[in-house]
């Protein structure tokens, strides 16, 4: 399937599915797709000068007459103008909604017929418990498309209750790229700059900070684990919960053990130096973030909940737990940072369950057959 032409639609911020929606692009275009990538702004991960890379802007005009400026009817007639244009062969949507409405619009206006791929990855779908509203359009995007695809089986499962879908929808589960890993940072200087002694072990937690990732009783976690173990907190990110967050390790008295790290791009360092991850939430599709600790040979705690346990081995690569059982949370933090040897095992289990089963040579290889059947 040689210079097949691919429009990937997606939302450029830092979140999860514009990780993974830039990653493929670029993957796909080292095998020779001419990749188009239609969104607001820039992908944030599109860094690299490639030549088969192309980027479309999508400008949204504000008429008085419209409350809010139509981002979606721009997009929807930005990806027909670069059908056309370019001749593409496939929209790759990533989310239902607003992408894969728009995709669907954009292949009726164009003159060049395409295919349209729409992968899930979560919030489009749980979306509905807050606004039933959209059941239709949603439905409606997932069962025109040519091919679907979802980031875990727990998202498939629920997409189809949900919507009660008939169509088929097949798991692609999210990957990283585990031979271009660069070799971290003088991982000791980095310690000494944050204070953290040679004797002390590093606990992380990185996320948008919503109310759904659960971040106070990640500081909860750690209240309990530093009172058996020298440790330090990493919190990594930025979201609505961060005061609530600062404000809860103020009265815990653990400001001189947690360090808020705020928004950080290149977390490979901060895993090159942690013993244990955490990602407690309420919901999660897959958590990407897992893979990064894996990668580097952190374990994790993860709640049992969405796609987490399809990623984390329960006792082989970290903990599975229940949402909000941060005893049970702290008892498991407490064995794997105390007992070396269990560690170990651990961390060289999570490294070889990515490369396993989330290669990201596997995973694109997944996409490139959906792309030959439609």
């Amino acid at each position: 399937m040689m210079n097949k032409k691919i429009g990937i639609v997606c939302y450029p911020t830092v979140g999860g599915s514009g990780v993974v929606a830039t990653e493929l692009g670029m993957h796909l275009s080292d095998h020779d797709y001419e990749i188009h990538f239609i969104s607001q702004t820039m992908p944030f991960r599109l860094k690299r000068l490639d030549p088969n890379i192309f980027f479309h802007e999508v400008d949204v005009a504000n008429y008085p007459v419209f409350k809010h400026p139509p981002y979606d009817l721009s997009l929807a007639s930005k990806i027909a103008e670069v059908i056309d244009r370019e001749q593409l062969d496939i929209i790759h949507a990533h989310y239902a909604m607003p992408h894969a409405i728009c995709a669907l619009l954009a292949k009726q206006m164009a003159k060049k017929d395409v295919r349209v791929i729409t992968t899930l990855h979560g919030t489009d779908i749980t979306v509905l418990g807050i606004d039933p509203s959209l059941t239709n359009l949603i439905r409606f995007g997932i069962e025109e498309s040519d091919a679907v695809t979802a980031v875990s089986y727990s998202l498939r499962d629920q997409t189809k209750k949900l919507l009660n879908i008939q169509k088929e929808i097949q798991v692609v589960h999210n990957f990283i790229d585990t031979d271009k890993l660069e070799e971290p940072s003088d991982t000791d200087k980095l310690k000494r700059r944050l204070n953290i002694q040679s004797d002390e072990k590093v606990m992380i937690h990185i996320s948008n900070f919503r109310k759904v990732k659960r971040v106070q009783d990640v500081i909860h976690v750690f209240h309990r684990v530093q009172q058996s173990i020298k440790t330090k907190l990493l919190l990594v990110g930025d979201g609505p919960e961060y005061g609530d967050a600062y404000q809860l390790v103020q009265n815990l008295g653990l400001q001189d053990k947690v360090i808020f790290m705020g928004r950080q791009d290149n977390i490979h360092d901060l895993f090159a130096m942690s013993d244990l991850n955490l990602l407690v939430s309420e919901k999660e599709s897959f958590g990407l973030v897992l893979l990064e600790a894996m990668i580097s040979g952190v374990p994790s705690i993860g709640s049992n909940t969405g796609g987490i346990p399809e990623v984390i081995d329960d006792g082989e690569t970290g903990y599975i737990c229940e949402v909000g059982d941060v005893e049970t949370m702290s008892k498991r933090a407490i064995h794997l940072l105390s007992e070396e040897s269990e560690w170990k095992r651990q961390s060289l289990l999570s490294k070889a369950r990515v490369k396993e089963l989330f290669d990201a040579e596997q995973i694109i290889k997944r996409y490139e057959n959906i792309y030959y059947e439609v």
